[in-house]
């Protein structure tokens, strides 16, 4: 398989498979050494099961910014 076959390949992959391939190829080139990546890491994980599993409910960027800004506006 040459690198455009497998790039096409993981571009039709769900999104949160695309994730994982691109997460996995990053570690791949920065390999995380430091107790804060290791924590980031775990949290960023237990999250996506959270959110997955549909114990929380994600709120849209957009909604989150909209908020935050209206708050600085008083």
């Amino acid at each position: 398989m040459n690198t455009k076959d497998l790039i096409d390949e993981a571009v039709s992959l769900p999104v949160e498979e695309r994730a994982l391939v691109f997460d996995s190829l990053l570690r791949s080139l920065n390999q995380p050494e430091s107790d804060i990546d290791k924590n980031w890491s775990a949290v960023a994980q237990r999250r996506l099961v959270e959110l997955q599993s549909g114990a929380v409910d994600a709120v849209p960027g957009e909604i989150v910014f909209e908020k935050k800004w209206k708050r600085f506006d008083k």
